[in-house]
Formats: C-alpha cells, structure tokens, sequence
C-alpha cells in the first residue's frame, strides 16, 4: 500500500509520521510547498493551482490514497482536484465543527484556521450543518504557520489567544490547520482546565482504512 501526504508546509510531516504507526508495512510518501508558503492568505485560484503542482509526485507515484493534509487546500482545491483526477482516491482535512457541537457544554466553540479556511465555502457549509445554535469564535491565527515554520512559535503570543478565547466561554478548541498540531501539547497546557483540543489526526487513519476497504 502506498500513501500520499500533501501539506503545503510542515504540517503535513505531523499526520505522516501518525499514518507510518497506524500502517507500519505501507510506504508513505510525502510533498510539500514550502517555496509558496502561507496558502491561508492567497485567491482559491492561486491555491488550486499550487496544490494541483505541488501534488503532482504523489500522482506520478500512483498512491493508493493521497491526503491533502492542509485545511486550506481542502477547503478550497479538493473538489476540482477529484474533478480533475476522477481515478485518484483524496481524503481532506476539515476543522471538526460537528465532533466540537457534540463535546461543548457551554454551547461556544473556537476554530483556529487560517483566513482562507475561515472564507470558505466548505467551513461555511459545515458551520450551517453543524453548529447551528453554536456560538463559534475565530481568533487571528493568519500568522501561526509562518511561526511554527521558522520554529519562531512565541508562546506569550498564543497564550493571549488562548485565554481570549477561554475567557469568552469556548470549551472546545478545534485546531483548523495541520501546522497547528505541531504546537498541540502547547495549547493544550495552555488551556488545560478550561478546553479541550481537537484535531482530526485518528478520523483520518480510520477513513484511509475505510476507503481502502471500500
């Protein structure tokens, strides 16, 4: 079995090496693009036709399943990604919002996304789908990536972001950008107490499991 990973910066490497435990016998390859890092900031034209380059090693290796571990890249690209590749299996990541209506208690949740996740029409279908009734909060995040990128992550910085977003009742933190797992145990010490963290690392390893069954 052979699995694509495609993260437009380091993020993607996080949701490999989880893939390699759930499947230690398949070859996991990985692709990024680093060069045209933040996605979460450009045009959907712009971001569909890096992703569709950027992915294009992991086609020619004819993977079994590729992952486009990148919140914004699914949101924006994913559909006319299969549109254009009907043969290749995809799997997307998107912000839990319909796991974090079923864990919040004070009926408020925060998504920390970048600005071109946050505009798009799939986050905006599944906010309509499954928070409705849900108080959603979206704190500035637009610079997180390029932090954890250059390994420059300022902890007082995400600190302040945190309590803002616990002090206005969120109890459910969904992590919207695969970047943002690499700084997971970080904003879970941060809001320890207040919130629980969600991101969706094991829904994916189950649905390649599901998918590859099917």
């Amino acid at each position: 079995m052979k699995l694509g990973v495609f993260d437009s910066g380091i993020g993607g490497e996080a949701l490999a090496q989880a893939l390699r435990k759930t499947f230690p016998n398949a070859e996991i390859l990985t692709a990024n693009d680093r060069a045209n890092l933040p996605y979460g900031d450009k045009p959907p034209e712009r971001i569909i036709a890096l992703t569709e380059t950027a992915i294009r090693p992991l086609l020619a290796a004819a993977c079994d399943v590729i992952v486009i571990a990148c919140n914004t890249a699914t949101a924006v690209a994913i559909d006319t990604l299969r549109q254009n590749h009907p043969a290749q299996k995809f799997i997307g990541i998107e912000p839990m919002i319909k796991t974090a209506a079923t864990l919040t208690k004070t009926k408020t949740i925060a998504v920390c996304a970048t600005p071109a996740t946050l505009a798009s029409a799939r986050y905006k279908r599944l906010v309509r789908d499954f928070a409705a009734g849900l108080e959603l909060i979206e704190p500035p995040c637009a610079d997180w990536p390029r932090l954890i990128e250059d390994d420059a992550i300022n902890r007082a910085h995400i600190q302040k972001t945190i309590d803002s977003v616990c002090e206005r009742g969120a109890d459910v933190i969904v992590l919207g950008c695969t970047h943002f797992h690499w700084i997971k145990e970080l904003i879970e010490e941060l809001a320890r107490d207040r919130a629980c963290v969600i991101e969706p690392t094991e829904a994916i390893g189950r649905r390649v499991k599901s998918l590859l069954a099917g």
